[in-house]
């Protein structure tokens, strides 16, 4: 079995089970010895159903500077409509809102009546879209996009979804593309992350402040 023991500062296969102690080979090939009676006493994470069920979880969240969301308008949503994970989303969207807001007589001129489409939520829909026709991910099995409380670092979207390769490095690999891939894209909604100052942005500020 897989064995996760922070406690003990183990994270590997067990090798050996003994009456008195239990030997884990760590992944960076240190091997932990741990008395049994500790490690039953003690709380650790067992891999080995994760191994067995084909499937291995990614579960990461991208942070949107809340500044950067936006309601569509008629550009953006025939800019979109050349995406090809999303045109059948916005045509029926379109539809949808059209409808909504001719039978309950809305005044569209103003955008905050009615119902609108937003950057955040089409790339929500987009994520999915991306996520679906990616062979990586086990469509079996958990398969969420949502979006999280709004917090002091922006508004976060979650991925919670499963690879289809439990391989260590195969996995991190699927991982690491995928959002290679959104963080890229990101852009083109008109979107963006959101990321603490640093240095150089405080320098900036700085002669921004001193040239005034």
């Amino acid at each position: 079995d897989w064995l996760e023991a922070p406690k003990f500062g183990a994270d590997g296969d067990v090798i050996d089970i003994a009456l008195h102690t239990v030997k884990i080979q760590n992944w960076d090939k240190t091997v932990s010895v741990i008395p049994t009676h500790k490690l039953i006493d003690s709380t650790f994470k067992n891999w080995r159903f994760m191994s067995k069920s084909g499937g291995r979880r990614i579960k990461r969240s991208l942070f949107f500077d809340m500044n950067s969301i936006s309601f569509c308008n008629a550009e953006t949503l025939d800019k979109f409509k050349n995406i090809e994970l999303l045109k059948d989303y916005i045509e029926k969207k379109q539809k949808e809102v059209s409808e909504h807001n001719k039978a309950n007589n809305v005044d569209t001129s103003e955008i905050t009546n009615g119902r609108h489409l937003t950057n955040i939520g089409t790339f929500r829909k987009y994520i999915e879209a991306y996520l679906r026709n990616n062979t990586n991910i086990h469509n079996e099995m958990t398969f969420l996009v949502r979006q999280l409380d709004p917090t002091e670092k922006g508004l976060p979207i979650q991925i919670y979804v499963f690879s289809n390769d439990i391989d260590w490095i195969r996995y991190e690999e699927i991982q690491s593309d995928i959002f290679d891939h959104l963080l890229a894209v990101i852009p083109e909604f008109g979107l963006k992350i959101f990321q603490s100052p640093t240095g150089k942005d405080f320098e900036a500020l700085g002669k921004k402040t001193a040239s005034v």
